[in-house]
């Protein structure tokens, strides 16, 4: 393993992944970016990111950072028998699982790591807004010595957490977070649509009392684009918090627990698809609420 990494290959220049990998390359690292789709891949080029379709240039990276969607993305991209990272990764390098998985995922990408490559669980949060500006949080899990090695790849993305040195326990910190945010966007949209409903200026009632003991992170974040209606800018889609309550409702289900919030969170995303939104920001499950 070199003393510092260099280069790193990026899989997944998606809405967030992009930005990410242009603090990168503006922290002084040689980025790669992997995306299957051209149009991601010309974004990429037009910021200086060297990009392509597959992941060849895993094979020379000092770090790999895998920023896919689901655990079944993160299974293929990794664990390929033809052109999985894994397969590809050279002795000494580490990979970086920074989506949103569930610690089963990752552990089992972890387990089946050969030898000399070292897999870390690596999930953010902060969205878009805080990848373009380098201060996401990331709930760092794994060997302390390979997070110290890739520290100045992170400390370029954002705040480290640490949470352990047993890979999923980012995972889980996680999934703690998703509940929250999942819940936290959907109590804002049901806040909104009753002042709509007692005749209230919606703008005035979220400026009254965001600041206060009601307010939120996400009441404060979400609820200006909730009244800006289907156009608003798509920071973090509807189908992004309809996969990341059924993990959050997955995992809770492995610990027994009951999450009766949660769920109720999750039907809300779940009627804004069947409405037709999936694709819009997160903020417009307030259309579920539309009469």
């Amino acid at each position: 393993m070199s003393s510092v990494p260099r280069r790193v290959t990026f899989v997944g220049i998606g809405a967030i992944g992009l930005p990410m990998a242009e603090q990168l390359l503006g922290a002084g690292f040689e980025v790669t970016g992997v995306d299957p789709f051209p149009t991601q891949r010309e974004k990429a080029a037009a910021q200086g990111i060297t990009a392509e379709a597959t992941a060849a240039s895993a094979a020379s990276a000092d770090v790999v950072v895998c920023m896919v969607a689901t655990p079944e993305q993160l299974r293929t991209a990794t664990m390929n028998d033809d052109d999985g990272l894994l397969r590809q990764m050279r002795s000494g390098s580490v990979l970086l699982v920074m989506s949103t998985v569930g610690p089963s995922a990752v552990r089992e990408a972890a387990a089946a790591a050969p030898a000399g490559v070292r897999v870390l669980d690596v999930p953010v949060t902060g969205g878009v807004a805080r990848a373009v500006t380098g201060e996401l949080k990331l709930f760092a899990s794994g060997s302390p010595e390979a997070l110290e090695y890739v520290r100045p790849v992170l400390d370029a993305l954002g705040a480290v957490i640490d949470c352990g040195t047993e890979i999923g326990q980012g995972q889980s910190y996680k999934a703690v977070n998703q509940l929250l945010c999942s819940v936290h966007i959907v109590a804002a949209a049901e806040a909104l649509a009753l002042a709509k409903e007692l005749g209230l200026d919606q703008e005035r009632v979220l400026s009254a009392v965001s600041g206060g003991a009601g307010g939120s992170w996400m009441l404060s974040d979400r609820g200006p684009r909730m009244l800006e209606g289907l156009d608003a800018e798509v920071t973090s889609t509807v189908g992004i918090f309809v996969k990341d309550s059924t993990l959050v409702k997955d995992v809770a289900e492995e610990v027994g627990l009951d999450v009766p919030l949660l769920l109720a969170a999750r039907d809300r995303y779940l009627a804004a698809v069947d409405a037709g939104h999936e694709r819009r920001d997160d903020s417009q499950v307030i259309q579920t609420y539309a009469r």
